[in-house]
């Protein structure tokens, strides 16, 4: 029973996020759309973060599989702006999970290994940016930063009204070229 317990909260979970974003996770309402009671999940989750580490969990499977069906034509440049492309569409389409994940506040003690599970996606960026260079880490970091940004600022419309441009495109593709060198195709 525990393991059926555990899998309808995260599934109520992750449900509720994508309807109502990450304000509406509480425990009350995530055991109401189980169907369970609202102390039901005390039992799986001794706390709140670790239920909420476990949706955030199925954020970042979702993400490492859109990853991992990435294609790799071995263009650095067009690489990075498909990871680029894919990243801020998982962003639009999964806003709710996209600030649950990078909601760390929220995460941090949970026993949920969420540093294991997004571990290899900074891997694939550090590949795509030649892992092989002694400060393929730092490069990597600072891609994803610029690229989270670029996500975030988008999703709220301020780097439309700051630069007067909705034009993403031109924004990823000025960010790839920025960290590569590269014009992408």
């Amino acid at each position: 029973m525990p393991a059926d317990l555990r899998t309808r909260l995260v599934d109520a979970g992750v449900a509720l996020v994508a309807e109502e974003g990450t304000d509406a996770l509480s425990l009350r309402e995530i055991a109401r759309r189980a169907g369970v009671s609202h102390g039901a999940p005390r039992r799986v989750f001794p706390t709140h973060r670790e239920l909420l580490a476990a949706v955030a969990r199925e954020g970042y499977a979702d993400l490492t599989d859109r990853v991992a069906r990435l294609p790799v034509v071995g263009d650095p440049g067009t690489d990075l702006l498909a990871l680029a492309r894919m990243y801020v569409e998982f962003a639009r389409t999964n806003r709710g999970m996209f600030e649950l994940m990078f909601r760390h506040e929220l995460l941090s003690g949970n026993k949920e290994g969420l540093r294991g599970v997004s571990k290899p996606l900074f891997g694939v960026l550090m590949e795509r940016l030649g892992a092989q260079q002694s400060d393929a880490a730092v490069r990597a970091g600072a891609f994803w930063a610029n690229l989270h940004g670029i996500a975030q600022l988008w999703l709220w419309d301020s780097l439309q009204m700051a630069t007067g441009n909705d034009d993403l495109e031109a924004l990823l593709r000025r960010a790839v070229q920025a960290h590569t060198g590269a014009t992408p195709c």
